[in-house]
C-alpha cells in the first residue's frame, strides 16, 4: 500500500483520488474548501488534511492538481518547508515551464524528487483511467512514479527533463483552443447553410476535416449541453500561459491569438464557468441557441 496525497479536489483531482482509493492506496486529500468531492472521498476512507503542509508531512507521494499558477506557487512553497528526502512530488496542473522548474528546485533542496505531469482527457478520462500523462523529469523518478500514473492513465510518456511535460501540454492546449474555436465556427456555418449537425458529425467525423475537438464538441452543440467539463475560464487561463511562453520563445501565434480573443469574449459574456463548447453561442443569439 502506497501513501499518496492529493492536493486539489476539483474536476481532475477528485476522479484521480477516487481511482487511487479504489486501487487500495492509503490516500490523504487537501482542498481549500470542504466540498462535496471531499466529503465523498472521506466517506470512502480518505484522510482529510487541513493544509497542504499537513498532507505532505504524512505521505510518500504528493500529487497536485490546482487551477492557477498562484495556487501552485503558494502550495509548493508551503509543502517545500516540510519536504523530506525520498518524497516524490508530482504536479498535474497546467502552468508555465519556469514555475514547474521552480517547484522542482524547492523540493529538490530538501532532497525530494519532482515531476511535472500535466494530463489530457478531462474528468471523464480520469474516471475511466484513460488519461494521457505528459511527464517531465529524470528517468529514475519517472520509473518510480509509473505505477501511480498507471492507476489513472493509459498513455504515459516521459517527454524529457523537468518542464518537458508542461511544454507538450501547452502545445496540446493551444490545439484544443484553436480546434474548439474552429468547431464552433464550422457548426455555425453548417446551421446557417441548413445542414443537420448530426449529419455533420457522421460524415465529417470520418473525413479529413475531423478533429478530436470537433467530435468532442458536436454532441454538446446538438444537445445544447454546456455543463462544465472543461470550462471556458480554464482554457482562457491556459492561453494566457501559452502566449507568455510563445513570446519568450519568439513564436508568433496568429491562430492562437484569434482563439484567445474568442475565449476572452466568452468570459466577458459571463460564460466563464460554462464548458468550452459554449463558445458556439458567440455565433448565435444565446436565447435562440438554448431553445
Amino acid at each position: 500500500m502506497t501513501r499518496i496525497g492529493v492536493v486539489g479536489i476539483g474536476k481532475m483531482g477528485l476522479p484521480i483520488a477516487s481511482r487511487l482509493l479504489a486501487a487500495g492506496n492509503e490516500v490523504s486529500i487537501c482542498n481549500r474548501s470542504r466540498n462535496a468531492g471531499v466529503e465523498s472521498l472521506a466517506e470512502r476512507g480518505a484522510n482529510v488534511c487541513a493544509s497542504a503542509a499537513e498532507l505532505a508531512a504524512g505521505v510518500d507521494v504528493i500529487l497536485t492538481a490546482l487551477p492557477t499558477e498562484d495556487t501552485v506557487r503558494d502550495v509548493y512553497a508551503e509543502m517545500a518547508a516540510v519536504a523530506v528526502a525520498g518524497q516524490l512530488y508530482i504536479d498535474h496542473s497546467t502552468v508555465s515551464i519556469d514555475l514547474n522548474r521552480s517547484c522542482a528546485e524547492q523540493v529538490g533542496a530538501r532532497n525530494a524528487s519532482f515531476l511535472d505531469a500535466p494530463v489530457s482527457g478531462g474528468p471523464a478520462g480520469a474516471e475511466a483511467g484513460t488519461l494521457t500523462v505528459m511527464v517531465g523529469g529524470d528517468e529514475e523518478t519517472f520509473t518510480r512514479a509509473l505505477p501511480v500514473f498507471e492507476q489513472f492513465g493509459s498513455k504515459i510518456r516521459l517527454c524529457g527533463p523537468v518542464g518537458s511535460g508542461q511544454a507538450i501540454k501547452l502545445v496540446n492546449q493551444l490545439l484544443v483552443a484553436v480546434h474548439t474555436t474552429a468547431s464552433a465556427e464550422a457548426a455555425a456555418l453548417a446551421v446557417q447553410l441548413g445542414a443537420d449537425l448530426s449529419t455533420v458529425q457522421d460524415v465529417i467525423g470520418t473525413s479529413f476535416g475531423s478533429s478530436a475537438m470537433l467530435l468532442r464538441n458536436l454532441p454538446r452543440f446538438i444537445a445544447r449541453d454546456f455543463s462544465p467539463a472543461t470550462p471556458i475560464g480554464l482554457i482562457a487561463k491556459d492561453l494566457s500561459i501559452i502566449h507568455r511562453e510563445a513570446d519568450g520563445a519568439g513564436v508568433r501565434l496568429l491562430l492562437g491569438s484569434v482563439a484567445e480573443q474568442c475565449f476572452l469574449d466568452a468570459k466577458d459574456r459571463g460564460w466563464t464557468g460554462e464548458d468550452m463548447s459554449a463558445l458556439v453561442m458567440r455565433r448565435f443569439d444565446p436565447v435562440v441557441w438554448g431553445q
